[in-house]
């Protein structure tokens, strides 16, 4: 290895081989001390990609370089879900150096007035990136273990089968005047047919079977294509839109386009509790 400084810019530079290959390299400062530590990191950089392995990143870094490779694979919540993650303490640290112990650290801090649910959901995400970094050949194995917290299950809360007409009403009267079908709809094939939040907004006309009264679950969060029996109610209140093809609610709305109508429902109904991850069930 060898450095020296450029007699016209005064920028620091270095010479070296990795593989087999002779390279040199600016090492962007003009302090020496800094020099040389920047070019034992260049080199074992260029070890590392010679072997045909990835350079170990930091923990921020890793968040980023996955989030760019599934930006259009991962579900719209899951991919904010990584993009809010907040790695504390572990931010700057190359991901080979996170041991136990700085990760139980950063848990500590996150787990600080939360639930155990969603102290463990920070922990998945961690691990997530993680298992990345092995795939990518950055690491062999992960450098920490860490055991999730227990949970105590509630029960599901459901709006009571006498309830839902009214709460239905309810939660329309809540919705803006514009989105006040496709609020009711949504709730309707929610309840009807017992589909997520998000299954509901990317219903489509094609999925339904009016001859045999069923509806097919074409994307779905596990993948599995559910072929569900439609009830005649229901069936009924979608009769006077009926199409061929395209989204039932004549777009794909956001994440939580239900939320502020259940939540005035459950004000006016007195059915606390339920919520777009409840599935509003009956």
């Amino acid at each position: 290895m060898t450095i020296w400084r450029d007699p016209k810019s005064g920028i620091f530079q270095v010479r070296f081989t990795a593989g087999g290959k002779r390279q040199q390299r600016s090492l962007h400062t003009e302090i020496r001390g800094q020099a040389e530590a920047l070019a034992l990191e260049a080199i074992k950089d260029a070890k590392i990609r010679a072997a045909g392995r990835e350079p170990v990143v930091s923990m921020l870094k890793l968040r980023d370089l996955w989030l760019t490779a599934n930006g259009k694979t991962a579900s719209m919540g899951h991919w904010r879900n990584v993009s809010t993650w907040n790695p504390y303490n572990l931010e700057k640290i190359s991901i080979d150096r996170c041991s136990t112990e700085l990760v139980e650290i950063a848990r500590n801090q996150h787990s600080d007035g939360r639930r155990p649910a969603t102290v463990n959901a920070w922990v998945r995400i961690l691990n997530l990136l993680g298992n990345y970094a092995v795939r990518r050949g950055m690491i062999q194995a992960l450098p920490w273990r860490i055991k999730m917290q227990k949970v105590q299950k509630a029960p599901r809360k459901t709006v009571p089968p006498s309830k839902v007409k009214a709460w239905i009403e309810a939660a329309e009267g809540t919705a803006f005047k514009s989105n006040r079908w496709q609020v009711g709809t949504a709730l309707r094939l929610m309840i009807g047919l017992g589909l997520r939040e998000q299954e509901a907004l990317g219903a489509r006309w094609e999925w339904l079977d009016w001859e045999r009264s069923t509806y097919t679950v074409g994307k779905a969060k596990g993948f599995e294509a559910r072929i569900i029996p439609v009830p005649a109610w229901l069936m009924a209140w979608l009769e006077p839109k009926r199409a061929e093809l395209g989204f039932i609610l004549g777009q794909k709305h956001p994440a939580g386009f239900t939320r502020k109508a259940i939540y005035g429902a459950n004000q006016e109904c007195g059915t606390p509790g339920i919520s777009i991850e409840s599935q509003v069930v009956v």
